[in-house]
């Protein structure tokens, strides 16, 4: 359901920070498990103590706050283009099975109304749109409230379990000479269809899915150059989820959990030789160059010291967790990681991060929200 924010103080036992697949996963957890809105007074008074309607005393109640005006979370602003037959897999969301995919339909129109339809028939309470700006300790007791400081006032909670992926959070690299360029610049987030880019040179930056992608799309009626830090590595047949899959998630746990920073899946997995990727190949586009040194008013110095024109570079360069609001609470290390533990983090256990490290992709979100809203249970129930 969808409220109007207020400005007064409310309080939640649990607040889920975000809607996207993830977010959803432990709405439905935590409804599973006996939680109730924060949004119905009568619920939440239920909550307090006086047993659900059902006659079973409730643990508590929750919210979703979602930053986003619609449901879908980040897909709803992927590019034109990105058709449902090259995503790389939705998983059902919990107890729902999704509908039958028409691999030709847009991704940005597929998935949020699967999402919309999801929260119609499970009427999670998400309250949008909400942006969080912080979230703070009460006080000094490690084992007390925490204040969640969002557009919708401030929200007292015991416990956060944020699913904030990545989209609000994009890489953007500087390099020398960067402000003069005359050009058009933009990141992955910004593009929408490759009519921008038609008839101009452009330079394409990054090495992940999403460069070759795009890559191979403005490609079609463009000048491209691509550019990487390091020579992509590509590897041949097909991907065993069973074995490669399983052996990238114990790698990115096993990083997790030593507080290393978070890495792009594709710096675990390679590249594979996808169709657009053989398409982009085929038509020479797939030519990697060394990075630039510096970008000039009308294009870039080559590595090599020759001068390239380019009218547009586009920064395919990824995105980062988008974890500002948690800030306040000095989650991160010397090395700019997070200790994990699951999905608690280990000097904090009253926050959960889900689709994050190793549950980044949507099977893996589903995943970690059910166990996000497990290891909650378990720690309320002991305090």
């Amino acid at each position: 359901m969808t409220a109007s924010p207020t400005a007064a103080e409310r309080t939640a036992t649990v607040v889920v920070i975000g809607a996207g697949q993830a977010g959803l996963s432990a709405a439905f957890h935590l409804a599973q498990r006996g939680f109730v809105s924060a949004l119905d007074s009568a619920a939440a008074m239920d909550a307090g103590g006086r047993g659900s309607g059902a006659g079973q005393p409730s643990p508590g109640t929750f919210v979703v706050l979602d930053a986003e005006t619609g449901p879908g979370g980040a897909w709803r602003h992927r590019w034109e283009s990105l058709r449902m037959s090259t995503v790389n897999g939705i998983f059902d969301l919990p107890g729902f099975p999704k509908p039958p995919i028409d691999g030709a339909e847009a991704s940005r129109d597929a998935v949020p109304r699967y999402f919309a339809a999801f929260e119609t028939a499970m009427g999670p309470p998400v309250l949008r749109p909400v942006t969080v700006s912080a979230v703070r300790r009460a006080g000094d007791d490690p084992d007390g409230d925490l204040l969640v400081d969002s557009s919708a006032g401030v929200w007292r909670t015991r416990a956060v379990i944020n699913a904030t992926g990545t989209w609000t959070s994009p890489v953007l690299p500087h390099y020398p000479g960067q402000d003069t360029f005359l050009g058009t610049q933009l990141h992955t987030r910004d593009y929408v269809s490759s009519a921008a880019t038609a008839g101009r040179r452009v330079a394409v930056v990054g090495g992940g899915i999403s460069a070759v992608q795009l890559l191979e799309e403005i490609s079609r009626d463009a000048t491209t150059f691509w550019y990487t830090r390091r020579e992509p590595v590509f590897w041949e047949g097909d991907f065993r989820p069973e074995v490669e899959g399983r052996e990238t998630i114990a790698k990115v746990t096993a990083a997790v959990e030593a507080g290393d920073p978070s890495a792009s899946v594709v710096s675990y997995t390679g590249l594979g030789w996808l169709p657009y990727a053989v398409a982009a190949r085929e038509r020479g586009a797939l030519e990697r160059r060394p990075m630039f040194t510096r970008i000039e008013p009308h294009g870039v110095r080559e590595a090599d010291g020759t001068f390239t024109p380019v009218d547009v570079i586009l920064w395919a360069t990824g995105f980062t967790p988008a974890l500002a609001h948690l800030d306040p609470l000095a989650l991160r290390n010397s090395r700019g990681g997070i200790a994990m533990r699951g999905t608690q983090v280990a000097a904090e256990p009253r926050i959960h991060l889900i689709g994050f490290g190793p549950s980044q992709s949507t099977v893996g979100a589903n995943r970690a929200g059910r166990d996000a809203v497990r290891a909650l249970m378990r720690y309320l129930s002991e305090r």
